[in-house]
């Protein structure tokens, strides 16, 4: 038992520091040069699009869903569905240890906010009223992602 303890904790230790090598840190100027106004407003501003405005929303292309301020990866294409919201949604992240899931009270809402993991950018919400088997709905602003052809 102790064996497993000490592998399971070097195991966190070297998932944290791989974090903290691969966490991209800008300064607010930096990310304003690198984003469009509008992508600055979404993921650094934790704005939305308006919906049926973006330019992935009815994308039908197979590939990956990237964070457009860092390329880390988030959805791909097999979990994308229509959710009639205006928003891209997908009903499962490529990988949960590249996002964030922190509660969002704003608005007077009862939210949980997306975050990517590697550069802290705003994505969108998560709501529990997707498709079967996640029962899942990742709501993401466009402005928040690249696609990558497969």
């Amino acid at each position: 038992m102790i064996f497993f303890i000490r592998i399971r904790d070097i195991y966190t230790l070297f998932h944290i520091i791989y974090i903290m090598i691969n966490e991209i840190k800008k300064s607010d100027k930096d990310w304003k040069e690198k984003l469009t106004p509008d992508q600055y407003m979404v993921l650094r501003g934790k704005g939305t699009e308006k919906p049926f405005t973006g330019e992935l929303l009815n994308n039908k292309k197979k590939g990956i869903y990237l964070c457009a301020a860092c390329g880390n990866e988030l959805f791909t294409s097999e979990t994308k569905f229509d959710s009639g919201s205006g928003w891209p949604s997908f009903n499962d992240a490529i990988n949960k240890e590249n996002i964030i899931e922190k509660n969002d009270n704003s608005f007077g809402m009862k939210r949980i906010e997306v975050i990517c993991k590697k550069c802290g950018g705003h994505l969108g919400h998560l709501f529990d009223d997707g498709p079967l088997p996640t029962r899942k709905r990742y709501c993401i602003n466009s402005l928040s992602l690249k696609f990558k052809n497969k």
